[in-house]
């Protein structure tokens, strides 16, 4: 194994291991949706507060009988359904359309013969369908009741890794899958790799913000570059030249997920 990807092995452990420290491992699964309904879940949330995209999807379940019935109704109907979600105009056809390749590719609605597939098979099979992303795929293999081992990255997990330097500054989140998947231990169950989604996603919104991260409290200051460069320029731009601030203790910090 080549030394440098051998040491960012080590350092993605370290990092899975301080920020469970800090937001508590193992992490409960939040949905325990059939791997379709986490399709539609997922799709729904793109670019969508997770308050929003849950009320878009609780309304097309009080409205519909079932996904078919879904297929089948008025787009302009479905539309105004999930009124709320970023792009409603978009995400009304899209729904429908994949819901559609599902049933003609797999001769019906449902998605449970994933559970039989290895993962990168059954991740090529659900990106194979126009709508459907590698985000989105490993979503509905690890988020829905097939809990398999399948690394979703997010905008708040894409950035961590970033700055921490798992992955480079031109990597976009797309490609970032692949990548940060092979970080981590092969032997890992799903709760594991939920887990590392978790904390690194949990850590971009409490911590390390798009503006202003608040690296003064960050308990990966010192496996993060990009957090050092920032500690160092803010102690020289107010003419601190003493010891830099020192990260606080995890427990201090520790939050409920």
């Amino acid at each position: 194994m080549n030394p440098e990807f051998q040491d960012l092995k080590a350092k993605a452990l370290a990092i899975h291991e301080r920020l469970c420290t800090v937001y508590g491992c193992p992490i409960p699964y939040f949905h325990t949706l059939d791997p379709l309904s986490e399709l539609i879940s997922s799709l729904l949330s793109h670019r969508t507060r997770n308050a929003d995209s849950g009320r878009a999807y609780k309304a097309l379940r009080a409205r519909y009988a079932d996904w078919a019935t879904l297929i089948n109704a008025p787009t302009e109907e479905v539309e105004q359904t999930i009124q709320g979600v970023t792009w409603p105009e978009q995400k009304a056809p899209r729904l429908q359309a994949v819901l559609r390749a599902i049933e003609e590719r797999h001769g019906a609605l449902s998605l449970d013969f994933l559970q039989d597939m290895p993962i990168t098979e059954a991740r090529a099979w659900l990106e194979s369908i126009p709508g459907i992303g590698p985000k989105t795929s490993a979503a509905v293999l690890s988020f829905s009741t097939l809990r398999k081992a399948a690394l979703p990255v997010d905008s708040h997990h894409h950035r961590v890794a970033v700055r921490t330097g798992l992955i480079e500054r031109n990597v976009a989140v797309g490609p970032s899958h692949g990548i940060l998947s092979a970080l981590l231990p092969s032997e890992w169950d799903a709760q594991a790799v939920y887990d590392n989604h978790e904390v690194m996603m949990l850590h971009g919104q409490r911590c390390c913000f798009f503006n202003n991260p608040a690296c003064g409290r960050c308990t990966i200051l010192d496996l993060c570059p990009t957090g050092q460069a920032r500690m160092r320029d803010a102690a020289a731009s107010t003419g601190k030249r003493g010891r830099e601030p020192s990260p606080a203790h995890p427990s201090r910090f520790r939050e409920n997920s």
